[in-house]
């Protein structure tokens, strides 16, 4: 393995693998993926990959069937081409939200993706934010969970926001906020809510203190926007002084972009995991920050068998 590296990447977001490569100082992978004309995917690895140390870049954001087969045909083609070890790097973890029973005879569907992964022929995973920590443990193989806090933080502290309150949309995103407040020196709310239907909630109440304060609402993703809209409306209505709000992974299903534009929110700050659409790159409130920096490294030492938590540290 030594010294040879080789990234390649599928059709789900190109930019951000022309990226950290630009970091690593490394040349993007000699890959063709298309379709043929029926849409089965094909995949031909270009270049020599014998021996090597390989990384697939392939969040499996929409259309998400097609960027997951994308990357398990990757996997299988660099696995049959003789590469010593494969990482598949999955900035978006699509599925994620299926990670347990919610009803009777429902399926668990992040567990079938990564069994789909491993069986692919992918030696370890990397990631980021998983919507939930124990997805980690549906695999059989390592699987090292980035946090995207690192770039969030940087650009919140620029702000030099005064007594800043950080909020958490949902109960079970507590301690992301918490985090997020501790980094901060900042405090914390909950946003009290009751799901109704998927995709779907009716905000109750605000736990915290945020009148005339500016508050920034810490989540994971966001999805149709609707239930990050009805928070905000929420906190303006507590007395929030401004608000930001703030997403590892944009990934704006629907008429998301049109209910953010017209939010009661400053800025939306998220990640580059997943490609802006051509409208949500017209959004004026929408900041997308890079995590390329953060991949690159974590791929660095990945493959110097370097720690990657002491990124975290």
């Amino acid at each position: 393995m030594a010294n040879r590296i080789k990234i390649f990447t599928g059709n789900a977001n190109q930019e951000l693998a022309k990226s950290i490569c630009r970091h690593l100082d490394e040349p993007l992978g000699n890959a063709v993926v298309r379709e043929f004309s029926d849409g089965e995917i094909l995949v031909e690895i270009a270049e020599n990959i014998r021996g090597a140390d390989t990384f697939v870049i392939q969040p499996t954001c929409t259309p998400g069937n097609k960027n997951l087969m994308e990357l398990l045909i990757l996997i299988d083609a660099l696995k049959r081409a003789s590469a010593l070890r494969i990482t598949a790097v999955i900035p978006y973890f699509g599925y994620a939200r299926q990670d347990r029973k919610v009803t009777p005879r429902a399926p668990i569907s992040a567990k079938l993706v990564a069994d789909l992964i491993t069986v692919a022929g992918a030696n370890r995973v990397l990631s980021m934010d998983l919507h939930a920590g124990q997805i980690q443990g549906f695999f059989d193989i390592p699987v090292d969970n980035l946090f995207a806090a690192p770039v969030l933080l940087s650009y919140l502290k620029d702000l030099q926001l005064e007594e800043p309150v950080v909020v958490s949309p949902d109960a079970g995103g507590v301690e992301r906020a918490r985090a997020f407040a501790k980094r901060l020196g900042a405090g914390l709310a909950i946003i009290d809510k009751r799901r109704t239907g998927p995709n779907v909630s009716e905000v109750m109440h605000i736990i915290g203190d945020v009148m005339d304060k500016p508050v920034i609402v810490v989540d994971d993703m966001i999805d149709t926007g609707g239930t990050l809209v009805q928070g905000l409306d929420a906190l303006k209505k507590a007395g929030a002084e401004s608000i930001l709000a703030c997403a590892t992974h944009p990934v704006f299903s629907g008429s998301a972009i049109e209910r953010l534009s017209k939010s009661l929110a400053d800025k939306i700050i998220i990640t580059d995991t997943i490609p802006l659409k051509p409208e949500a790159q017209q959004c004026d409130k929408i900041v997308q920050l890079s995590v390329a920096k953060l991949l690159a490294e974590a791929i660095r030492r990945i493959h110097n068998d370097e720690s990657v938590s002491s990124l975290f540290v």
